[in-house]
Order: structure tokens, then C-alpha cells, then sequence
């Protein structure tokens, strides 16, 4: 049975549930698609509508441009702060505005830009990715009110979309802004609809370009093949040494982890079958939980190849080619240092003595919560009064590198990841939606929890 608090917010929550989801299918219509300008005129007309939104439940918001750090202007940013006691804990909500492209519309069973209600779920790009976060927080400020217990700081951000770019310095220029003592990231999900779900940890990322040469020219395979193996064959042999018989992978130097916390449900191997496409025939590569596999082990994958296409090709030996890895790292693992590994590697295992080196691309630093924290206790308990059922905690594979950043810069802040996803709402896809009931379940969770974070 509900306690009477629970019961109180839930009660709240259900009164402004309406408002709430207009709120999300006005933020769907703006078509906020940061891939087409950052700094344009939709991209601003999308952050001033989130600070309408934010003031209207109390919060002193205002939109910012943030400046890349060459200088040049960046995204249109929504800061803003609601301060109720000099003494109290102060909480910063994260959100981003700004949503993925739709390349092709008939992909979709409906307008991608109007928010279409079908049974219990909301379609619409954005409607979850990153829409629901915005409507988490406006709900849980707008249900507590005056009784809001923990000041208040909201940054919504306007390209993370596109990685970001200008958050370092936009932090730096705005430090007040962000020093919190708690920070709610609001750009995660849940186990399912009806299972709520903290997010444990994220994998870091690391980017190498791999140059793999034989020969100074092209020669002819029929003169020459045999003893000359062409550059592709040679990356082929590169890439699949980088695993053991069981498809784990064997690189010395790079870490792999368990699951944050304990592993307290692991993934279904079917759904997982089904969500990826993956052929009957096809046996899922590695050993351990599928869990560990997918959110904390690392995993290499080739992103891109310079070969010459199947149409037109002839009888040529290819001369030197050059492949693209992307290394998902393990939750606690500096990118840096799994980077260097791999190079390494792939340099020391150059088959037959061909020229290898390496052009050290991008990091991006993985994130794992503090299980023993005080805040994430608290945010465990409301939802499960939230929710109805004990939370079932899990990790995302992929990353989000301004969590690590923001940790950071304010290492003293707890970090929470939630977030209106779930295994239905095809963010970055077509179709993207959200749950109704568990975006109303959200936001009971977001407002009992700033209520427990007021100790």
C-alpha cells in the first residue's frame, strides 16, 4: 500500500498529466534536428520554448549560447536555477532539446513531427530522446511546488546529438550554473515500461585509423597471387586476431569489468535476437553474462574500410588499405589507455611483415555510478514506490562522454542516470516513442526523490 506522500505527488501527477504530455507533443512539432545547424534559427526556437516550459513551474530559466572551443558559437543552451534555501542540497536536472534526424518519413507508421498517441505509448521523434526528460522534470517541479525542499539548477542542453562539442567550455563559463551536489541525468531508460531502472554504467570510447600496406603499386593476382596476399586479406587477419576461439577480446592492456552494482537480471538472448535482426544461424560471440557483454566488457567494432567496391573490381592486388576501429571500453577504463593498447597491437601483429601504423583518433571516458551512494539508495526507493515493483538495475553499452566530464569537473556530486526509455521506444530510429504510464511513473519517481534528497 502507498504511503501517504506517494499517494499525495501520485495524485498531483495524475491532475497535470495532460499539460505534461502537451508539453511533449509541442516539443515534438519544433522539429529541434541539431544536424541541421546548432546555432539556426529552429534550434533557438526550441531552447526559448523549453525556458517558457521551465519558468512556467518556477524555475528562473534563460537560453545561452555556448561557444565551441575554437571560439565560433555553439548550441543554444537552457540554463536556469530555482533557489529555496541557502542550506539545502541543490540538485542540477539534465535534459537536451535538441532531437535526431528522420532521413526517410515512410519509414515511419506515422508523421514523425506530430505527436500521435497509439494505446498506451506517444509517437514522435523526440518523444522520448530527450522530449520525455524535459517533461520528467517539468512534471516533478510542477507536482511539488512550493513544497520543493532542494534548490534547483536545470541545464538543457542543444547538441548532444552531435557529441557535444562546446559543453566543456560552456561549463566553464557557466561553473555556477552546474556545482550541485547531486546531478539527475534524465537521458536513460528503463528495464521495460513497467520496470524501473537506474542506469549502473555507460562504456567509454576510443576511435583508431589502422593503415595496412604490402606493396608499393597494384600488380596482377594472376602473376603475382600466392606469395603476395592483397592489403585487405592482411587488415582481415588483423582484425580477427584480436579475439580468442570463444569471440572474446584478447587485446593485453585493454579491461573488461562486471556488471556495476551486481548483475541482478540478465539480458534475454531472444529479445535480443529479435531487437538486432540477428540471422537463425547466428551464435552470439563471447563467454559470460549477455549482460556483461553488452554493457561492460569492451567490444571493437569496424566502422569503416577502404576497399574498392564489388562493382567494377578486377583481378588486382590491393597495395594498402585502411580500416577504422571503434573500441566500446569498459565503464571504469581510461580511453587513453585502452587506445594505446590497441595500437600496440595492431602494430605487433602485422601479418607476414607488412607495414602497419596507427592514427589515434577520438576518447571519450566511461562512466560507472557509486551503488553505495545516499542518492542512488534514495532514487532506488522512490521507484519502487513509484513503480509498484523493486527497480531491476542495468548498464548501456553506449556512451555518453559529458557524464564523465561533469563528474569530473564536481567530483563531489552524485551522479544519477534515469530516463524515459525503454526497449519499445526506438530512439534514433523510425517509430521512436514513448510509454505513457511510465513516463507518469517518472515523474512520481523524479519528485519523491527530490523529496528524499531535501535530508
Amino acid at each position: 500500500m502507498e504511503d501517504s506522500r506517494t499517494e499525495e505527488i501520485r495524485a498531483r501527477v495524475e491532475a497535470d498529466f495532460s499539460r505534461i504530455v502537451d508539453v511533449l507533443n509541442k516539443k515534438i512539432a519544433l522539429q529541434s534536428i541539431s544536424a541541421k545547424g546548432i546555432t539556426a534559427d529552429h534550434m533557438r526556437r526550441s531552447a526559448e520554448f523549453v525556458a517558457e516550459q521551465l519558468r512556467e513551474v518556477g524555475v528562473d530559466a534563460k537560453v545561452a549560447q555556448s561557444r565551441n572551443p575554437d571560439g565560433t558559437p555553439g548550441a543554444w543552451e537552457v540554463i536556469g536555477s530555482k533557489i529555496v534555501d541557502d542550506n539545502a542540497p541543490t540538485v542540477l536536472l539534465y535534459a537536451h532539446h535538441d532531437v535526431q534526424p528522420v532521413p526517410d518519413p515512410s519509414a515511419w507508421n506515422t508523421d514523425p513531427f506530430v505527436g500521435t498517441e497509439i494505446g498506451t505509448r506517444l509517437y514522435g521523434r523526440g518523444s522520448a530522446d530527450d522530449g520525455g526528460g524535459i517533461a520528467i522534470h517539468s512534471g516533478a517541479l510542477k507536482a511539488l511546488g512550493d513544497e520543493l525542499k532542494v534548490n534547483i539548477k536545470v541545464f538543457i542542453e542543444g547538441e548532444e546529438e552531435m557529441g557535444s562539442p562546446s559543453f566543456i567550455p560552456f561549463i566553464e563559463d557557466h561553473r555556477d550554473e552546474f556545482d550541485s551536489d547531486v546531478i539527475i541525468v534524465a537521458d536513460s531508460g528503463n528495464w521495460s515500461a513497467e520496470i524501473p531502472s537506474l542506469t549502473t554504467s555507460l562504456r567509454g570510447n576510443t576511435d583508431i585509423d589502422v593503415h595496412v600496406k604490402a606493396l608499393e603499386h597494384p600488380v596482377h593476382s594472376g602473376q603475382y597471387g600466392g606469395p603476395i596476399l592483397d592489403a585487405n586479406t592482411l587488415a582481415a587477419m588483423l582484425i580477427s586476431s584480436m579475439y580468442d576461439k570463444n569471440g572474446d577480446l584478447a587485446v593485453p592492456g585493454i579491461a573488461s569489468e562486471e556488471p556495476v552494482g551486481g548483475l541482478q537480471r540478465d539480458m534475454d538472448e531472444a529479445t535480443v535476437r529479435a531487437d538486432t535482426g540477428a540471422v537463425e544461424s547466428y551464435r552470439f560471440a563471447g563467454t559470460g553474462s549477455l549482460a556483461s557483454r553488452l554493457w561492460t566488457k569492451p567490444s571493437v567494432t569496424v566502422i569503416g574500410f577502404d576497399a574498392h567496391p564489388v562493382e567494377g573490381s578486377f583481378n588486382v592486388i590491393s597495395p594498402e588499405t585502411t580500416f577504422r576501429l571503434s573500441l566500446r571500453t569498459a565503464p571504469n577504463q581510461r580511453p587513453e589507455e585502452a587506445q594505446d593498447a590497441l595500437a600496440a597491437f595492431m602494430v605487433e601483429h602485422a601479418p607476414f611483415g607488412a607495414e602497419v601504423w596507427v592514427d589515434k583518433l577520438d576518447n571519450g571516458m566511461g562512466w560507472a555510478m557509486d551503488p553505495d551512494a545516499e542518492a542512488t539508495k534514495d532514487a532506488m526507493d522512490a521507484m519502487e514506490k513509484a513503480f509498484g515493483v523493486a527497480p531491476v538495475n542495468k548498464g548501456e553499452g553506449g556512451s555518453i562522454p559529458f557524464i564523465p566530464e561533469l563528474q569530473r569537473i564536481f567530483p563531489k556530486a552524485q551522479v544519477l542516470v534515469t530516463g524515459p526509455e525503454d526497449p519499445k521506444a526506438n530512439a534514433h530510429s523510425p517509430n521512436e516513442s514513448i510509454s505513457l504510464p511510465a513516463l507518469k511513473n517518472n515523474v512520481i519517481t523524479e519528485a519523491l526523490l527530490l523529496d528524499k534528497l531535501a535530508r
